[in-house]
Order: C-alpha cells, then sequence, then structure tokens
C-alpha cells in the first residue's frame, strides 16, 4: 500500500515539473535553466515545510510523508537535470552561468528549506 501512496504523489510531482517547464521556457530565456532552478526551490521549500509541519506542529498519518516528500517532491524536483544542465553549460565554456546555476541552486535550495521550516514553525 505504500508504494500506491508514492505513485500517486510521483505522478503528481512529474506532471507539475512538466507543467511549470513548460510555463517557465516559454516565458524566459533558455540560456539558463530557469525552470530547473525555480523548481528545485520550490521544492525544497515545500519538503522543508512540509516535514516540520507534519512532525513539529500536527499529527498527520505517516502516509502522507510518503505522498509529499518522497512521491510528489521526489518526481517533482530535479536534480538529475541540474547536474546535466550545469554539465551542459560547463560544455559550452559558461563558466559564469554555471557557477550561478551551482551557487544558486545550493544556495537557494538550503534557503528555501530554512524559509520553509520557519514558516511551518510560525503557524
Amino acid at each position: 500500500m505504500n508504494y500506491l501512496w508514492i505513485a500517486l504523489g510521483a505522478v503528481v510531482g512529474a506532471s507539475a515539473r512538466y507543467f511549470l517547464s513548460l510555463l517557465i521556457a516559454r516565458d524566459f530565456s533558455s540560456a539558463f535553466p530557469y525552470g530547473t532552478l525555480l523548481i528545485n526551490v520550490t521544492g525544497s521549500l515545500l519538503v522543508g515545510f512540509f516535514l516540520v509541519f507534519s512532525t513539529e506542529r500536527v499529527l498527520i498519518d505517516p502516509r502522507w510523508r510518503l505522498l509529499v516528500v518522497i512521491g510528489f517532491c521526489g518526481s517533482y524536483t530535479t536534480f538529475s537535470s541540474y547536474a546535466y544542465e550545469s554539465f551542459a553549460l560547463m560544455e559550452r565554456g559558461q563558466w559564469l552561468l554555471t557557477g550561478i546555476n551551482i551557487v544558486g541552486s545550493n544556495v537557494l535550495s538550503l534557503a528555501a528549506v530554512i524559509a520553509g521550516a520557519a514558516l511551518a514553525r510560525a503557524l
């Protein structure tokens, strides 16, 4: 039954990732992977918020963690895309964009987890 919760979250997360990627690609330049960065940061925000909120603020069924964190966020966030896009920028000799992507993804995603946790604790 746990696999069903994870699978359900994964379907929604992957669909949300695809939809958001299309929106970002339509409105922003393809020279920088804005969609991947936004997805990693918002996924990190959700993980930080949900894990702190569901462990410190409310008691919920543990299956929600399977659905939201492992299923949804696991398929929504894009670490493999981030790694490949960083590599592609590096291969093209775009060192500044490579650095911005690596530092931005790591720093902003960590900051988003912290913000999500703070938001959960503030509620």
